[in-house]
């Protein structure tokens, strides 16, 4: 098995006969899944996501790809293609677009409206084209070709990408759902034809390849829904993600059943509801929704509110309505539906939102006591089948932490693919596609760019240590009037702290070590401001370390007197 190496240095250039292919994210991390595929001085963009950040990236919104490998070359990119609309996948493209607005985006009929409504607020207005499973397309100096795939949102895509070089299958996000609700199955038979042409690099979804047997079909989880519908006794609140369609779906036909009128909550809910409804994805029976006021005149038996927020984001519908700062007031006889997974990282502030509304007096039904969510991804059992239905000559697997990457490697050589021909590669790893064999080559810069407000980029690494500080450990000002003479101080010290527990006497003992550090500078002539606040921030740092075993951020300011 090929693993990246730390020391590997920059690729070499790249020859006629080969693709190359490079994951900008979504290797190591569960989102901001971007590939780049190179051929004969052309590139194609497979995905181009956004990752969430976590607790120790205080104050980013979001976390983008870093387009520095491509940025000089934009010119060069034939098209991006979008496999389906989730954020992991597409919430990079307007960043992208914004450096070039003119790069083709081709995707099936839903993921375009998702991605040119994104766009609307960001004022682009994208050059799509549009595709379906069973097409083959010509993109500049590559032929692809769709295969539809289940997911957690309608019209998912595979994409095959052929060149001289070979043949690449992309399966992006998928599982392979017997039962879909929309009836559109994971296309095996396509899968298979392809293979007969022989697939040289597979590149498939490792989310939940540590999972054994096979992931659980959606129709499985109709009962689990229409039990709460039908024992509910008040207001049926559900939570979901704002793209899940076919969850809606079975949350509305419950609804109906059931005699209740439904209202959606949320911005990125309504807005993603509407475009599923008008394009038909979400088929809503007549009257059955209603607006947020008229549904408040209603039996509480009678009513289902659809909202955002399942895992336990601050700003989201269903985490303020657990904090009572919310229009609607969950209490008494309210169910509580959480119909999603739960985010690897995100258990503390889901269980923190579970107890939140249980407190009120809710009856909340989720994932950990009730069939009522699974996953959009490819178990074992699916993977292994992929394999020995492709019989690929090549294997790298994609999106997932290294743990998942490495479990859907093993997977791959279980089934008789060689191991020196599956590739654990890492974001930046750059993988060569020649003579039938994949081989990494080098490595290339693709590290975090953050998105803070209205900037991008700007926030580095040194940025968040300082944040973690202030929040971690606070902050202490201390200001000086200095005797522009003697260079000692004219009046004691002021100090101002924020987030530091002190009182009047916390800093008493560190006024005899300002005063060493001044008269030493003076002595050595050292009357520069800015030298002395470094030298006075330094010597007060240690002090708070040594008596207080605290490192706030020292803020000293010093005035001529």
């Amino acid at each position: 098995m090929s693993h990246p190496h730390p020391d590997l240095g920059q690729p070499p250039r790249l020859p006629d006969t080969a693709l190359r292919v490079v994951a900008l994210g979504g290797l190591g991390e569960i989102g901001r899944n971007m590939t780049v595929f190179e051929y004969r001085g052309r590139l194609l963009i497979v995905d181009c996501g956004v990752l969430f950040p976590e607790e120790h990236q205080p104050g980013v919104d979001v976390i983008l790809p870093d387009f520095g490998y491509i940025r000089d070359r934009l010119d060069k990119i034939d098209a991006i293609v979008l496999t389906h609309g989730h954020e992991d996948h597409i919430g990079g493209v307007p960043y992208l677009l914004k450096e070039r607005a003119d790069i083709p985006v081709i995707g099936s009929k839903l993921t375009l409206a998702f991605i040119t409504s994104k766009l609307k607020e960001h004022r682009i207005t994208p050059k799509t084209i549009e595709v379906k499973e069973g097409d083959r397309r010509k993109v500049g100096t590559f032929e692809t070709e769709f295969f539809a795939v289940n997911h957690s949102i309608p019209d998912g895509l595979a994409v095959a990408i052929r060149t001289k070089a070979g043949i690449v299958l992309h399966t992006g996000d998928f599982k392979m759902d017997q039962f879909p609700l929309d009836r559109r199955l994971t296309d095996l038979r396509g899968f298979a034809k392809l293979s007969e042409e022989g697939v040289d690099l597979f590149m498939t979804d490792s989310t939940n390849a540590e999972v054994p047997g096979f992931t659980t079909s959606e129709k499985d989880l109709g009962p689990a829904i229409d039990t709460v519908f039908r024992t509910a006794p008040g207001r049926i609140i559900v939570s979901s993600f704002a793209s899940h369609v076919h969850r809606i779906q079975q949350v509305l036909d419950a609804a109906k059943l059931g005699g209740r009128k439904v209202a959606f909550v949320g911005r990125s809910m309504v807005r993603n509801m509407g475009i599923a409804g008008d394009l038909g994805y979400l088929k809503v029976p007549k009257g059955l929704i209603v607006d947020l006021k008229e549904l408040e005149k209603l039996p509480d038996r009678k009513v289902t509110l659809i909202c955002t927020g399942s895992q336990g984001e601050p700003m989201a519908a269903l985490a303020r309505m657990a904090n009572r700062d919310h229009m609607i007031r969950i209490g008494e006889g309210d169910t509580v539906l959480m119909a999603s997974s739960l985010i690897p990282g995100n258990e503390n502030a889901i269980y923190g939102l579970i107890n939140g509304l249980i407190r009120w007096g809710a009856n909340v039904v989720h994932k950990g006591n009730a069939k009522v969510h699974v996953s959009g991804h490819a178990s074992a059992g699916e993977l292994v089948y992929c394999y020995n239905l492709i019989k690929p000559r090549n294997v790298m697997p994609v999106h997932g932490e290294y743990r998942h990457l490495k479990a859907n490697a093993a997977l791959a050589v279980a089934t008789g693919v060689p191991a020196d021909r599956v590739i654990i590669a890492e974001d930046g790893v750059v993988v060569d596609l020649d003579k039938g064999r994949a081989k990494i080559v080098g490595k290339v810069e693709a590290g975090y760019v953050y998105v803070d407000a209205m900037t991008v980029g700007g926030v580095t690494e040194a940025n968040l240590k300082d944040r973690r500080t202030l929040a971690e450990e606070g902050v202490v000002t201390v200001v000086l009037l200095v005797d522009a003479n003697t260079g000692l101080l004219a009046e004691p010290p002021d100090f101002l702290a924020r987030g530091f527990v002190h009182d009047d006497t916390t800093f008493k003992d560190v006024i005899p070590v300002i005063e060493d550090t001044l008269a030493k500078a003076a002595s050595e002539s050292i009357g520069d401001a800015n030298a002395l606040e470094e030298l006075v921030g330094r010597a007060v740092g240690n002090w708070t370390w040594r008596h207080w075993r605290r490192r706030p951020v020292i803020i000293p300011v010093v005035i001529d007197a």
